[in-house]
């Protein structure tokens, strides 16, 4: 049904799997907390007793009698599959794993290796949707993965996110994706993520990019009108996914030294289209000063374990240093040089972050962990917990505390580390909303 401009889309009910701490809540709330309306929930970690980021997402958004699971999501999926609400929106930014394809999906579980189950998972659940009574598929699909995706494995240079999209194709969705590094839109962090919008062809977005040109939806599309970019437009490339999922897994990107994917493209109807694209923006920028807290805040709230003893810079600063050491092959006794390039020491203030990893949290020098020189005293310190949470754009403390209490600094970062950067969400949000209005779902 076509709505008027004046006339507003229902409420979207959104299914967050793989939810961590709910970053892509936070994001579609602050888009419109009215109408993004988070129906059900799963956030389970493997192999722990205690589940620390379940209990901050329940504890934040005090989840009480709201259906949500804390167990393995594909035991959801194949025992409980009936307990998750209908929704219009799925979204979750699922592990990177192992996507290769060892049979056809109709039969066993159609992977290898047990980490690739998370995205199969996703695959399932659609699939159920569509043929259980009372059920129906998502009209859209928001998921999110590191942006090496688009070309592993090493051996076969795109097969994995080739294999994604025939899966999608099969499950009745076109599609677009593109590469975004939050830096280069104005967020104090460089992270760079694929996002990877499904929609389902029977809806209006599935639809709208099924009539569009390749280079008009590139230019125009949902992704590229929340994160403008450029490109030229005979260098899109294209190909056609003909082959099922297990053969695609066999079979693509053998012998290639370069994934055929760019950063950006779409599939409508198994046809690829794909185009490397540069992002332009004219807005404000954030960058690492703009986070800071004061140091008698550090001291106050976390202690002085931040501020790096003298003694301990030297360490700090061979770790983050270029360095060539010669070093012998475990398995073949083969000797090697191992090297690495330098990195800032410290951290420069007037750009944004680097990349927060999940190893961010502890005391001990590390290559990866960002180290800060104070404006005020000239002191080396860390970022803290709080910091880290306004580079990836969640309200302060949101981390802070579980169901259970106080959760450590350590688990904060790590946290983090896992996260995406909400703002990225809320323009995603916001420009899905301003096209469910135009023409409705």
């Amino acid at each position: 049904m076509i709505l008027s401009m004046s006339k507003k889309v229902k409420e979207l009910k959104v299914v967050e799997l793989f939810a961590g701490v709910g970053g892509f809540r936070i994001g579609f709330e602050r888009s419109d907390q009215e109408r993004f309306k988070t129906v059900w929930f799963n956030q389970w970690e493997p192999n722990k007793t205690r589940q620390y980021a379940h209990e901050v997402y329940s504890h934040v958004w005090d989840v009480g009698d709201m259906p949500h699971t804390n167990k393995d999501i594909e035991l959801v999926v194949q025992e409980h599959i009936l307990d998750i609400p209908n929704h219009d929106i799925l979204v979750g930014g699922f592990p990177c794993q192992d996507y290769s394809v060892a049979k056809p999906l109709s039969s066993s579980k159609g992977i290898v290796g047990k980490k690739g189950v998370l995205w199969w998972s996703i695959v399932n659940l659609v699939k159920k949707f569509s043929e259980l009574p009372n059920k129906k598929r998502p009209s859209i699909l928001v998921l999110e993965n590191v942006d090496r995706l688009l070309k592993s494995p090493s051996t076969q240079r795109g097969r994995d996110f080739a294999v994604m999209l025939k899966s999608l194709d099969t499950l009745g969705y076109n599609v677009e994706w593109r590469v975004i590094n939050a830096a280069e839109y104005g967020f104090p962090q460089r992270r760079k993520r694929v996002f990877i919008l499904g929609y389902r062809k029977d809806s209006r977005l599935g639809m709208d990019l099924a009539s569009a040109t390749a280079e008009k939806w590139l230019r125009n599309g949902v992704l590229s009108s929340a994160f403008p970019n450029t490109f030229e437009n005979d260098e899109i490339r294209s190909q056609v996914l003909l082959q099922d999922e297990h053969v695609i897994s066999k079979e693509f990107g053998k012998g290639q030294k370069s994934s055929f994917f760019r950063n950006a493209g779409i599939m409508v109807e198994g046809e690829v289209f794909t185009v490397e694209v540069d992002a332009t923006y004219d807005g404000q920028s954030r960058v690492l000063k703009d986070v800071l807290i004061s140091d008698s805040e550090v001291l106050e709230i976390f202690g002085e374990e931040y501020f790096i003893d003298k003694n301990a810079l030297d360490k700090w600063k061979w770790l983050k240093g270029a360095k060539k050491i010669e070093r012998v092959n475990k398995k073949t006794g083969v000797p090697y040089v191992f090297s690495e390039g330098s990195m800032a020491f410290p951290d420069k203030l007037e750009r944004p972050s680097r990349t927060i990893i999940t190893g961010e949290g502890g005391r001990s020098p590390s290559r990866f962990k960002h180290v800060i020189r104070s404006p005020e005293s000239g002191s080396h310190r860390r970022l803290t917990p709080l910091e880290l949470e306004r580079l990836s754009m969640f309200p302060d403390n949101h981390t802070a505390i579980g169901v259970n209490g106080e959760i450590s600094n350590n688990k904060r970062a790590f946290f983090i580390g896992n996260a995406l950067v909400t703002g990225i969400v809320t323009e995603i949000g916001n420009e899905v909303l301003r096209r469910v209005d135009r023409h409705g779902i």
